[in-house]
């Protein structure tokens, strides 16, 4: 009756599968700045890794909006959604700008936050593999928020040696530029992991 369902629980696969995409999008990341350039053409396959995660979160929104009882608050269910969008925005957005701006070969620097990001998309694909048994799985999801927490507290500190190296080393303004804004992309990429950590950690606590 009025098209509205009376089951939730398909937001949980739905939250696998963007998670999915999650992590393939960070691994297609790593990939790519450890080449020498970027193509248009890697650019346009993460462009579409972008596509399938949107495409995801809009199912998620719709359903919300047609779901009667919801496994979660539905303001969780949302914010979670865009946030796991807003990872694949991001790291979509660094390997653009690579393209773009025809950068030089990434530092090992910048390699290693990318693999850092790599590692805690793992884990946040690990913990939304475990939310649907929360209540058993409570100590798995949690060590995975607690692993991201170190993760990107180790991404944070490589980001401020990197840009300090960066000054230092490198002579040619310009590409100190480009790279300065690549790696805020990098690190936002991982404060954004960080910020589905605290919420996945609010929703355990919370139906605890």
């Amino acid at each position: 009756m009025f098209g509205f369902s009376a089951k939730g629980d398909k937001f949980y696969d739905l939250f696998i599968e963007s998670a999915q995409i999650v992590h393939k999008t960070t691994q297609k990341l790593e990939k790519l700045v450890c080449q020498n350039y970027v193509s248009d053409l890697e650019a346009e396959e993460m462009r579409d890794l972008e596509h399938e995660a949107d495409k995801i979160t809009h199912t998620i929104v719709d359903r919300l909006n047609t779901t009667l009882i919801t496994p979660l608050d539905r303001e969780d269910i949302y914010t979670l959604a865009q946030n796991l969008d807003d990872i694949v925005d991001l790291s979509h957005g660094a390997v653009e700008k690579m393209a773009l701006y025809h950068t030089k070969k990434p530092s090992i620097g910048a390699q290693e936050i990318v693999r850092t990001i790599v590692e805690a998309t793992k884990n946040i694909l690990q913990a939304f593999c475990c939310l649907n048994n929360m209540h058993s799985k409570k100590t798995e999801i949690l060590s995975a928020t607690e692993e991201i927490y170190r993760l990107e507290s180790i991404g944070d500190t490589l980001y401020r040696q990197e840009v300090a190296k960066m000054f230092e080393q490198e002579k040619d303004a310009i590409e100190i530029i480009k790279w300065k804004e690549i790696l805020e992309h990098l690190e936002n990429t991982l404060d954004q992991c960080e910020e589905i950590a605290d919420l996945l950690k609010g929703v355990v606590l919370k139906y605890d």
